[in-house]
């Protein structure tokens, strides 16, 4: 049994989606092996000082399994660690190290999507405890300590979910970057308030945004995160959504966010292949992607041109699409509001006045512990109350040394509309 520093939560703005504020104490960090659902001829991490890891040695490489990488430590009070079992690939898993993107230096390990078991926590106050199951989606792309690809990981307690006992730990792992999305681009980007869901309320994230200290908010982002302060700008029930990607994880729970508040939904995507499960997950309209032009004018006709609200997740060509059918070329409305189109992997190069352009800030999950406990803690409620489908997924053994090989399947385009979920030994 260890001492070590930790803090305390000593008051919150509200009792349901908690602010963390912090007093320093002192208090005991205890391990419960009872309470680790792994095997327990594994060693914790007070046993061992060396674990498996996939490195990233250079730009367009393959990932290299070592076994000698370093446990990554617990730097900050808030922090937990994790014991990886099962990973969800995202495709920036390839494209990163493909493209040079979100590789802040080399070696490096990458991977944005956990599920796994606390072994360590230093804040005895805090809602996680060792033993939880959990589920990290991991944001914070420039600490390596909090990589997927790594048989530990670190995570803020304010960023971790726990999972609950009807929900598998595979399909947990598949969900919690295309949820921290999903309920940005909704929720602050667009200023959906998730209060107004009956089956299971959410926070409204435009008052929750509005209350963090504007030095939690970076700088890059700090725009993004008040555009949707102005009321008549806001997305709500009864509002026309169009989603372009929407058999994708991210366009998936999009869609059901948006369901559950009221919103009626046009979904583009793959009719064919997709289309069964989009209708049964709410879609309104579905869209054929293969035919662009069509898929506007049936837009255009369903919103009678009236469309205020897009969401494309699929790059900058169908986002530029998507600006053809916004309300009346993007003039402003006579009440002083305008359409909106969100791009999560791009926007058109050639923008139009009258429409407000938006990127998912996905730095206010991890920036602030406010706004990511909030998330989390209604991600929990979704789960435990299964208001949210989670995706469909294809379980990979071979542990991290399979990761490779996966990764192919996925550039290839061998699975779509669900997610690869690695698993890994005990």
């Amino acid at each position: 049994m260890t001492t070590i520093s930790t803090y305390t939560v000593t008051s919150s703005r509200d009792d349901k989606y908690p602010f963390v504020y912090a007093n320093p104490v002192r208090v005991e960090q205890r391990y419960h092996p009872e309470h680790d659902d792994s095997s327990p001829a594994q060693p914790t991490p007070q046993a061992t000082a060396t674990q498996s890891a996939l490195l990233l040695h250079g730009v367009g490489q393959q990932y290299t399994l070592v076994t000698d990488h370093a446990i990554p430590s617990i730097l900050g009070q808030e922090e937990i660690l994790v014991k990886v079992q099962a990973i969800g690939l995202n495709p920036i898993d390839w494209k990163g190290p493909a493209y040079n993107f979100g590789i802040p230096s080399l070696p490096w390990i990458n991977g944005r999507d956990l599920a796994g078991v606390v072994v360590a926590v230093r804040d005895a106050n805090s809602r996680i405890r060792v033993g939880d199951r959990v589920l990290v989606p991991s944001t914070d792309y420039r600490d390596i300590r909090k990589a997927a690809f790594q048989q530990y990981a670190v995570a803020t307690h304010f960023n971790a979910a726990r999972i609950p006992a009807a929900t598998g730990l595979h399909v947990s792992a598949s969900l919690g970057v295309a949820f921290v999305a999903a309920t940005l681009a909704l929720g602050v980007s667009l200023g959906l308030d998730y209060t107004t869901i009956a089956a299971c309320p959410g926070p409204n994230l435009v008052e929750v945004v509005q209350k963090v200290p504007p030095t939690e908010i970076p700088a890059d982002v700090r725009e993004e995160c008040f555009a949707a302060v102005p009321e008549h700008e806001r997305l709500r029930k009864g509002d026309w959504l169009v989603i372009w990607g929407a058999s994708t994880t991210t366009g998936m729970i999009t869609l059901q966010l948006a369901k559950l508040a009221g919103v009626k939904v046009i979904c583009v995507a793959d009719v064919a292949r997709h289309g069964a499960r989009l209708h049964a997950l709410g879609a309104d309209v579905l869209v054929d992607r293969h035919a662009p032009a069509r898929a506007v004018e049936i837009i255009r006709g369903v919103t009678q041109g009236k469309l205020r609200f897009a969401v494309d997740i699929v790059g900058r060509d169908t986002a530029a699409l998507l600006q053809e059918v916004l309300v009346e070329d993007g003039t402003v409305r006579e009440d002083g509001s305008h359409a909106h189109l969100l791009g999560l992997t791009g926007l058109p190069k050639e923008r139009r006045p009258g429409i407000v352009y938006h990127t998912v800030p996905i730095k206010l999950f991890h920036a602030s512990a406010g706004v990511g406990e909030t998330m989390v803690a209604w991600l929990e409620e979704l789960l435990q109350s299964t208001a949210l489908v989670c995706p469909e997924v294809v379980r990979h053994a071979g542990g991290l040394e399979g990761i490779n090989a996966a990764l192919d399947t996925l550039r290839q385009g061998g699975v779509s509309g669900k997610r690869i979920v690695i698993e890994l030994e005990g």
